[in-house]
Formats: structure tokens, C-alpha cells, sequence
């Protein structure tokens, strides 16, 4: 729910272990207690995408048992590690920092990772605003990170159940080629297009594709978008790495992001979701200000966490 300084300074001071997003001033301006916070100025609310620099995006935990810790890109890896066995742990990771890169290259990797649950998201700042800076607050040390995350473990009994889903509207065209890249990376130059070696920039002229059309690529059965940032001198960036032996498809496209959102929505049936994310480039693209995304409210990042990185994705969790 969006709050007011105030009302979230009140439920600081009851003790309650809390996610809080919002400006970063105001953010700074919090006291110290039981909460992570992350920096954005892009929301999903009960009146629908709403971007303010006056209100906080708080998502109240109720749960007693939990640690905050906060980790560099060389101690990212122990995230898993130090996370509960039956639990789950909201990272929240600075745009463009050493351990956002970190992460996106590497989190597939790290001990116990798809065992352990681990959402989270990116944070960042309002893109039409200058001077604004991604971070990461520890909320109980009152520390502030522009190069660090900051996680919240929560812990539970064996009598839980945590459940960590999408919501991707995308899926693979299958008139599309399937795209191999020869390395792991945000960048590309070339790759393979149904084998045939191509400059991806080239491709992509010549083809008339729409950037705002992710990659979708098959991670073991489940399509994980890569979404492309800009092209320039040749290069096409992402913002999220591509992986070697990784079959990757152009999205189809979509018609209304609101009625595919929705949609998808409507099976998933009632969901009491104890955390949600969703996509800046969802928000943007899908115009998504104003617009009501049912049942879900929280911030909108820079990229989203469902154990590795994700992009033009909803991420959720719930707890029976």
C-alpha cells in the first residue's frame, strides 16, 4: 500500500518487519528499524501505476522470525547460504552497481540456489528526474548503499509453504529464429540466428523489430525474457545477461498489456501475495500509469528477482 512519511514512520516505530519503497530522500529521512527499502518512484497501487517522489510503497511481514543483512559483490554468493531452509529472502539490488552485475551473471550458480527462495527486485530512480541515485537501505543499521544489497532472510517452520511465481505475458514467436550467443553478457555484437552467424544490430534493422519486445529465452522449459536496452556503434545491450547455450526467440507481441496482465490474472484464481514486484518496461511500454493490475502492489523495478534475474516480469510470493 502507498503511505505517507508519517503513516510509515508509525509502523516503523510498532516494530513490524517491513519492505518500504519510495524516493530516496524520503527514504534517508526514515528512522531505524525493522525494514529493507529500496529506491524507486514507480508504483503499482490499488488506484493503479502511479509514479510520486510523496508517498512510500510498504509491504507490512508479518513474521517473527528474520535477519537483515546486507552483502558486496564479492559476499552476494553467500545470499543462499546464510538464507533459511524453509524460508524464503527479498534481495533488493542498486541499478548498475558491482553486485547487481554480480548477481545477474552469476546467482545461477551460487550453493543451493533454486532450492533456496530468493525474489527481489532492482532498484532505481525516476527517469524523467535528474540526480537520482539506485540504492539499497538496511533500515535497522540506518545504513545507505549505492554499491551493496540489502536482504531480508525470513524464516519459518516446517508447517509453511512458500511458493515463488511469474507472471510473464510474453512467450516465444515461433516464426521467430532461435538466437545463440557466443558468450555470457549485457552486450552483444554477434550471435547466431538459426545457426547462421549475424550482427544482432543488422538483424534487427533489417527485420523492422521492435526493441520493446524482449528475447525469450528456454531456460529448461521456463521462458526467462531478456530485454534489450539500446543499440549503439553495432552493439545491442540488455538488461539482463544472455547466456551461452541458450536458445533464445523474439516475443510475440502484445496487443494491451493491461487485458494480457489481467488475463493471465484471472487463472492464477484468488492470490494473497505476501510480496510483488513488477517491470518498469511493463509500465512503460504497456502504459501502465493509472492502470489497475489486479491483486498485485508493489514497486516497479529496474529488474526483478525470481532466484536469478528477470526482466518485463511480475514476481510474487506466497506463504500457506
Amino acid at each position: 500500500m502507498l503511505l505517507s512519511f508519517d503513516e510509515t514512520s508509525k509502523m516503523i516505530s510498532s516494530g513490524k518487519l517491513l519492505h518500504v519503497a519510495g524516493n530516496e530522500a524520503l527514504l534517508k529521512k526514515l528512522s531505524k528499524g525493522n525494514w529493507i527499502g529500496g529506491s524507486t518512484e514507480y508504483f503499482m497501487s490499488k488506484d493503479g501505476g502511479k509514479v510520486t517522489n510523496e508517498m512510500l510503497s510498504v509491504m507490512e511481514l508479518p513474521f517473527d522470525n528474520f535477519k537483515i543483512s546486507a552483502y558486496d559483490e564479492k559476499s552476494i554468493s553467500n545470499i543462499t547460504v546464510d538464507a533459511f531452509d524453509n524460508g524464503f529472502s527479498i534481495v533488493i539490488l542498486p541499478f548498475d552497481s558491482k553486485v547487481h552485475l554480480e548477481y545477474a551473471g552469476k546467482a545461477a550458480g551460487f550453493e543451493g540456489m533454486f532450492i533456496k527462495n530468493v525474489v527481489g527486485w532492482v532498484s532505481g530512480f525516476n527517469l524523467s528526474v535528474e540526480g537520482q541515485t539506485a540504492m539499497a537501505l538496511n533500515g535497522q543499521s540506518g545504513e545507505v548503499f549505492q554499491n551493496k544489497a540489502v536482504v531480508a532472510h525470513i524464516g519459518f517452520g516446517n508447517d509453511r509453504i512458500i511458493d515463488m511465481n511469474i507472471v510473464n505475458i510474453f512467450s516465444q514467436d515461433e516464426n521467430s529464429p532461435v538466437f545463440e550467443f557466443f558468450g555470457e553478457g549485457f552486450s552483444a555484437k554477434k550471435c547466431l540466428a538459426d545457426g547462421k552467424e549475424v550482427v544482432l544490430a543488422d538483424y534487427i534493422a533489417q527485420n523492422g523489430v521492435d526493441i520493446k519486445l524482449p528475447l525469450v529465452g528456454d531456460y529448461s522449459g521456463a521462458g526467462v525474457n531478456i530485454s534489450l536496452k539500446n543499440i549503439e556503434n553495432g552493439v545491442v545491450s540488455f538488461y539482463a545477461p544472455v547466456f551461452p547455450g541458450i536458445k533464445y526467440k523474439l516475443a510475440k507481441p502484445i496487443e494491451n498489456y493491461v487485458n494480457e496482465f489481467n488475463d493471465h490474472l484471472k487463472k492464477l484464481g484468488k492470490v494473497e501475495a505476501v510480496f510483488s514486484c513488477n517491470c518498469i518496461l511493463n509500465f512503460l511500454y504497456g502504459e501502465l500509469e493509472g492502470k489497475d493490475i489486479k491483486a498485485f502492489f508493489g514497486p516497479i523495478t529496474f529488474g526483478e528477482i525470481a532466484f536469478q534475474l528477470v526482466n518485463q516480469t511480475l514476481v510474487y510470493v506466497t506463504v500457506s
